[in-house]
């Protein structure tokens, strides 16, 4: 008794509610709502340069195009032309070429984009210069040979490119250029209306989803995550919110969901948003996320290396957001459900136990073999719910579900597992289309063996063997046949441990533009 009243002294000295004794220090003493990341640049665009500051050409080949609307005189061309002859540049795609001391640019930065670049392209050639320009202080233009649409498509490439998470950092931190980044072209209202209606929108659900995986554990968790979440989303027309905390799933007999997170003080939830334009299809696409807040793998305790990165466990819940939220803000003529199956895995006294049976929503049993294979058990309950409540026309899971698909694909491809040949083939054009790419993988009916539980309906792991599709037949066990459905393993996809054009280093946001594609492209 004395320890507790000692404890709740503590509490109360250092400004936490008693309820935080039972709950758990949420935030470990940060204040994330008075924390942000470091500002972005401004994009914008216009039909002239402003003048000085950073100079980026974008390129198809070694000839310096036209450049209307710069100020570039007769000898500044001659010494860019004389730099690329030098250097041997030749505009192909991903390439650059930095220059100084040429006329009153701080800097001329070339960025090859190949010989005929597509949208994806040139939206890489985009955030390749914001790469390249991470820490340059001055403004930027940008031109080349590109028109309105394409304008918008570098612009878009640079939103994701100059990405940072950073709010955390308090010392040994240059700050980021915040100086406004143009985009100088013929025709700017044209450029801008499509980059504010299609592409800015877009960013922002790839920032969402970024920002949500980036954070540590103690600050988002299930209730934190549904908060961000409905703040990301304010009054967005056309969006509805629906949220089950662990009361309400337990009165819905969601016993998987609930067993994941009953180690952990902080409750489950699951966290259902659906967007409908006027007009779109009665029956949405539900689009349900793997959302596990953090992953100690349970009583099937992990080991100690790499056990951080699991904060990034509810990158498919993220992911799902991420794309609602671009489809809602772009006024998309669609109609979708995205569900996050949040929980936090953690071991404790009252964690499930390896051996232990779980009832679903539909009353499905599974014997619950390894308590680390825990994304399948909030994805069943999740599947269950999504199809009864809101009847969709096909249900897209996406998780950072296994190893085995990482030992597979490594960081090239995300799994796509499918029983219904359309809707795979409509996820592998998006993933062509957005360049987040997928891989088919088998879906093979003997799968069902190492799965068969001999004392319940199924069990959560297979053991040794193709992890990555028994994973994938476990979730499909929770569909009806007669739904077409698929599953997407992002485990090798959701980070990155480099810079790229579109993905800085750390949580990707993969995923966001593959599924905004996905229910832009119809039935």
């Amino acid at each position: 008794m004395r320890t507790k009243s000692l404890l709740l002294a503590a509490c109360l000295s250092i400004g936490l509610a008693p309820t935080a004794m039972a709950q758990g220090v949420v935030g470990s003493g940060i204040a994330p709502a008075t924390v942000s990341n470091s500002a972005e640049r401004a994009i914008g665009f216009a039909d002239t340069a402003p003048a000085g500051g950073v100079l980026a050409i974008l390129m198809t080949d070694a000839t310096l195009p036209p450049l209307d609307g710069i100020a570039l005189g007769g000898a500044e061309r001659q010494a860019i032309a004389a730099a690329i002859a030098s250097a041997g540049f030749e505009g192909k795609a991903g390439s650059t070429l930095s220059l100084r001391g040429i006329g009153d640019r701080s800097r001329i930065l070339l960025v090859g984009t190949g010989a005929t670049p597509t949208s994806l392209a040139l939206a890489e050639a985009g955030g390749k210069a914001a790469q390249e320009l991470r820490t340059d202080a001055h403004p930027v233009s940008i031109a080349g040979a590109f028109g309105d649409r394409s304008a918008a498509d570098v612009a878009f490439g640079f939103a994701l490119g100059q990405y940072r998470f950073d709010r955390y950092k308090t010392v040994d931190h240059k700050a980021p250029a915040t100086g406004a980044v143009t985009l100088v072209g013929a025709n700017p209202d044209a450029a801008s209306a499509a980059f504010t209606g299609r592409w800015k929108p877009l960013a922002d659900g790839v920032r969402l989803s970024r920002d949500l995986a980036n954070e540590p554990a103690s600050v988002i968790y299930p209730e934190s995550f549904v908060a961000r979440v409905r703040e990301a989303f304010g009054n967005t027309p056309g969006v509805s919110i629906e949220v089950l905390d662990e009361a309400a799933m337990r009165k819905l007999g969601m016993g998987s969901i609930v067993g994941v997170g009953q180690g952990s003080p902080r409750g489950s939830r699951m966290m259902l948003v659906r967007y409908r334009a006027a007009g779109a299809p009665a029956q949405p696409l539900a689009l349900v996320g793997k959302g596990i807040t953090f992953d100690s793998g349970g009583l099937s305790i992990k080991p100690s290396s790499g056990m951080g990165n699991m904060k990034g466990d509810m990158s498919g819940a993220a992911t799902v957001m991420g794309a609602a939220l671009s489809l809602a803000k772009s006024r998309a003529p669609v109609h979708v459900v995205a569900v996050a199956a949040l929980a936090e895995n953690m071991p404790d006294g009252n964690a499930q136990r390896p051996g232990d049976i779980v009832r679903t929503m539909s009353g499905k049993t599974i014997e619950m073999v390894n308590s680390d294979a825990e994304g399948r058990l909030v994805l069943a309950d999740a599947n269950e719910y999504v199809a009864k409540a809101y009847a969709p026309g096909a249900i897209v899971n996406i998780a950072t579900l296994t190893g085995s698909i990482v030992g597979a694909l490594s960081d090239q491809y995300a799994g796509l597992f499918a029983r219904d040949e359309a809707l795979a083939s409509r996820l592998l054009a998006a993933g062509t289309q957005s360049g987040e790419e997928l891989w088919r993988m088998p879906l093979h009916k003997n799968y069902a063996e190492r799965v068969k539980s001999d004392i319940a309906d199924i069990r959560n792991s297979g053991g040794d063997g193709p992890g990555a599709s028994l994973g994938a037949h476990f979730i499909g066990f929770f569909v009806d046949d007669a739904m077409p459905w698929a599953h997407l393993d992002i485990a090798g996809m959701n980070r990155s441990e480099k810079n790229s054009p579109l993905a800085p280093k750390g949580m990707t946001g993969f995923g966001v533009r593959l599924l905004d594609q996905l229910a832009r492209s119809g039935s």
